[in-house]
């Protein structure tokens, strides 16, 4: 990839060379750091990426960060809820934020010729929310809701639990929703002070996707934005301890059993991640054809679904395999997925097996960046956690560059002895 530097108000402006979507990057005053990705579109869509999530919370704290999320739509200096919500709806937009372990995303997508419209209304939620009492005990309610809706799916609940487990003692252990003990306590106050904390310029970036040129996109940007305030805020990160291999059964009296089975793996920033994200796809990605879904569904009936997933952290990460079935099921499901590990920790992949895995996993981001919502909000989260965007040339070169050693040494860390397992049942 080259790169190539140009000088705008005094800012250095780094673009990616990707014929597809070029990537220009900019620095405003106050040093929010603002990424733009053209697209030849009719819709727009941009947002703040916030280096604020449940990893940041305190124990008294936990479901905060969410919390904030949802009580920032409730009304700020200028607006009430209800002309927040139809800022965006009116003209055919949506409003929309999600939170996750590390970060916090707040974004619009839009009819294009609402640039403005959508980058000062998310300005004034960050900036001016004034979280009325009343409201947030109508919003405790909801939440409070949505934590019992969520405990009712164990499918759901169980990845809380075992990461609860996997990442006992740290920021990670525990539900992003936050408990009933917790919610109940938070205030206007409490609210504000952690949207004072990480809410500022430094910990967030923020991310437009679109027609518009780079300078309209900075210039919006610098106006409804410039004036935030930049203390120094640091976030803390604790690499989570480790813990001894579990295997437990909870008896919840479930219909189908449930089990998920993982291991902690190095996070985002280390070398080859890319193996675990290929070896999860080729074990238990999406298509029909992955070696547990044909080993556990196809050949048995063992199984309705069978899923691995790769989750990568700043500082590590985990890599979990979930299956549910009935109750007789769960053991010789295990017994096959262990064997299946084993074999690929023991045996390395032959070269023409990777290259259909290599051509099948490439042929899916290239899918998936057909989805231009997720791409500006993936395209968001890299400038946050990494500095930098990586083209798709960049994605491709990485996965060409994996090996069948690769491919074994990741399967190593996720062997039967080395594994924790959780069964609801």
């Amino acid at each position: 990839m080259a790169e190539n530097s140009v000088k705008s108000n005094s800012k250095s402006i780094y673009m990616a060379q990707n014929c597809s979507n070029p990537i220009t990057y900019h620095t405003l005053s106050n040093r929010l750091r603002v990424v733009h990705r053209y697209c030849d579109s009719r819709v727009e869509c941009c947002g703040l990426c916030v280096m604020a999530g449940s990893r940041n919370e305190q124990p008294e704290q936990f479901g905060l960060a969410h919390f904030v999320e949802h009580t920032i739509f409730k009304g700020t200096d200028r607006r009430r809820s209800w002309h927040i919500i139809n800022r965006m709806e009116s003209v055919g937009g949506e409003l929309n934020a999600f939170t996750s372990e590390e970060a916090t995303t707040i974004y619009s997508s839009f009819p294009a010729g609402n640039l403005a419209r959508a980058v000062e209304l998310i300005a004034d939620l960050v900036s001016r929310s004034r979280f009325p009492e009343a409201e947030i005990d109508r919003e405790r309610e909801v939440v409070l809701d949505e934590v019992d809706s969520y405990l009712d799916s164990p499918a759901e609940a169980i990845f809380d639990d075992f990461n609860e487990l996997l990442f006992a003692g740290s920021g990670l252990g525990h539900n992003i929703l936050g408990n009933e003990k917790t919610i109940k306590t938070f205030t206007s106050a409490t609210c504000r002070d952690f949207l004072d904390r990480y809410y500022t310029p430094g910990n967030m970036v923020f991310f437009y996707m679109g027609p518009a040129t780079p300078k309209r996109v900075v210039a919006t940007a610098e106006r409804y934005m410039g004036h935030f305030s930049h203390p120094d805020t640091h976030v803390d990160r604790v690499v989570p301890p480790e813990v001894e291999p579990f295997d437990i059964y909870r008896d919840l009296h479930t219909h189908q059993a449930h089990t998920v089975i993982g291991a902690r793996i190095p996070g985002m920033f280390a070398d080859k991640n890319r193996a675990y994200s290929l070896l999860t796809n080729i074990i238990g990605g999406p298509c029909m054809n992955s070696l547990l879904n044909v080993a556990l569904r196809e050949r048995r009936g063992y199984v309705y679904s069978v899923d691995a997933y790769t989750s990568l952290f700043t500082d590590c990460g985990e890599m979990t395999i979930y299956f549910g079935c009935d109750r007789e099921h769960v053991k010789p499901c295990r017994r096959i997925i262990s064997d299946t590990l084993t074999h690929l920790a023991d045996s390395p992949m032959k070269e023409r097996t990777l290259s259909a895995a290599k051509k099948q996993y490439i042929g899916q981001t290239i899918v998936a960046a057909e989805n231009r919502e997720q791409m500006a909000l993936s395209t968001g989260r890299a400038l946050l956690f990494n500095g930098h965007v990586a083209t798709r040339s960049e994605i491709i070169d990485r996965i060409m560059s994996l090996t069948p050693e690769h491919l074994r040494m990741a399967a190593e860390a996720i062997v039967s002895d080395r594994c924790s397992i959780l069964t609801f049942g």
